[in-house]
Formats: structure tokens, sequence, C-alpha cells
């Protein structure tokens, strides 16, 4: 190839690369066009109001006066707060209990609808709804109504033949477990996913485990929990999170004060009271980051201890 030709050549391919350099310019302005408004929303919404509250958990601020800067005297007085050690027991007696029930009872129930019955969209759809109008207002008043003096539990104890008149919202031993069986009720979510994640285990494994004549029990220890391992770690996950944040449930349910005696002052809603009832907004925003940072620690710990039980079928 002669060296006229060489030069020519090398101008095409520079020409080539100009013009895909140009092209690529465009779609990268496009998608930054396209990428902005969640871009701004990240920031405007999301990460602006976060960074604004941990200056807040520094200062004293009471939404009517500007902030002034108190350092970690905030955090310094969690220590001695009784209330939000004892919001902090109540979150975790709730979490304890109300994570594994409401999981094992969904588990359950997912192992009934993957038997292949008739009508398995309706049952479905039916046992999804409470996880729906579970977090509402209105079904957090329906449950005081049903665990009141005169309420439905009460007629059920009746007509097995133990008589009842206490209103068991009103019992401090009582009150907080009527908010775990609420919370235990709202199985229909991670129902749902066990579900999906039972249906992708393949069928020739418990056919070739009962033709070795495995029983229920065995195909479903050994065959059954360690494939759906992912499912019960992301259900654990999601489940913890949601706990920890709840409020709505307790707030209508203590009728805002986490009552009676303070059995059911759930973290978030202690913290409701200290940020918009007492006007302390910067000992809000503190506690609000140690809420932070205990699902974040709590998670960890999660994934941490995934890597001994949790098997993925790689």
């Amino acid at each position: 190839m002669s060296l006229k030709e060489l030069n020519a050549l090398a101008a095409n391919r520079s020409a080539r690369r100009r013009s895909g350099g140009k092209a690529d310019t465009r779609d990268n302005r496009a998608a930054l066009g396209f990428l902005s408004p969640w871009m701004l929303g990240i920031v405007g919404i999301t990460l602006g109001p976060l960074l604004y509250s941990l200056y807040l958990s520094f200062t004293n601020y009471n939404l009517l006066q500007s902030p002034s800067w108190v350092g970690l005297d905030n955090y310094e007085r969690m220590f001695g707060d009784e209330r939000l050690h004892q919001a902090l027991k109540v979150t975790f007696t709730y979490v304890i209990v109300s994570v594994p029930l409401q999981l094992a009872v969904a588990l359950g129930l997912a192992l009934a609808l993957d038997r292949g019955m008739r009508g398995l969209a309706f049952y479905r759809s039916a046992f999804y709804l409470p996880s729906l109008l579970g977090g509402s207002v209105a079904i957090a008043v329906l449950w005081r109504l049903v665990f009141g003096a005169s309420g439905l539990f009460n007629v059920i104890l009746g007509l097995i033949g133990i008589e009842s008149s206490q209103s068991w919202i009103s019992n401090p031993d009582t009150a907080l477990w009527t908010i775990i069986l609420l919370h235990v009720w709202t199985f229909g979510s991670p129902m749902v996913i066990f579900l999906a994640g039972l249906r992708q285990i393949p069928r020739a494994y418990y056919e070739a485990a009962a033709t070795d004549g495995a029983n229920v029990w065995w195909r479903f220890r050994h065959i059954t929990m360690p494939l759906l391992t992912p499912i019960v770690f992301f259900n654990v996950v999601l489940a913890i999170i949601n706990s920890f944040s709840n409020f709505t449930q307790a707030y209508v349910v203590s009728g805002g004060t986490g009552g009676p005696a303070d059995s059911t002052l759930f973290y978030t809603l202690y913290l409701y009271q200290e940020g918009f009832g007492n006007f302390r907004m910067g000992y809000a925003a503190a506690m609000a980051w140690l809420l932070v940072l205990i699902i974040g620690a709590v998670t960890a710990i999660n994934f941490w201890l995934s890597k001994r039980w949790v098997h993925y079928d790689d």
C-alpha cells in the first residue's frame, strides 16, 4: 500500500472517531437530560433534607426560632432519657417477637398455597389484602374497637366460655401484644414473596426425594428451606426495617400517647412527640440519626450472619 493510501486511510479513521465522539457526546447529554429530574429529586428531596437533619441534630431548634449550635448535647442527653430507653425496649421487643411470627405465618400459608389448590389467585389476593390495609389509620382504629372492653375479641372469648370485659389495649401487660398481632396479620407481602420463591424450586428435587422414601418434613428441611434461604433473608431484612419504622399503628392504637404506662411507646412515636409535640426538633433529629445507626447496624449484622445460613444456587 502506498504512502498516499495510508494517509487517506488514517484520515478516514480520524473522521469516524470525531463523528463517533460527537455522537457519544450527544447521547451523554440526552442521558443527563433524562436523568436530571431524578438527580434534582435525590438532591432536593432526599440528600438535602438528610444532611440538614444531621446538622439539626447538633442544634437546639424549636421550629419557631433559628437553630442554635449545641454540639453533642442532644446525643449526651439520650443516656439519661428514661423514656427513650423505654421506647428502645418496646421497639426491640416488638421487632424480636413480631418479625419471626409474621414470617412463620407467611411461610406456612405460602406452603399451603403452593400445593396447587383451586382458586389460587383468589386466595393469594385475599391473603395479600391485609398488607395493603394494615398500615392504614382505618384498620388501626378498627383494631382499637376489636380489642376494646366490648370489642369483638371479648365476644369471641365469651363464645368459648371465657368471660372477659377488660380493654386489651388499655392494659399495660397486653397493649403491645395487640399491636404485635396487628403486625402479624399483615403477612401478605412476605407470603407472596415466599410463594414466588417456592415456585422457583425444581419439582424434580421433590420427586427424587419422594422416590427415595423421604417424608414431608425431610423434604421441607433438606430441600425447601436450603433453597429458600435467599428469600427468607430478603424478607427478614425488609421486615426488620419496616418494624423499626412502625408509627401509624402505635400512634392510632395508643391515641398518640404511647400508653398505657408507655407500654406502646415505640421509638418513632417518641421521636414524633419530641419533635412536633414538645418542639424539640434538634433532639428529634438526633433520635432519627440514632435510629438510622441502629437499623444500619442490625442490617449489617444480618448480612454478616447470612454467610453462615443463606445458600445461593450458583
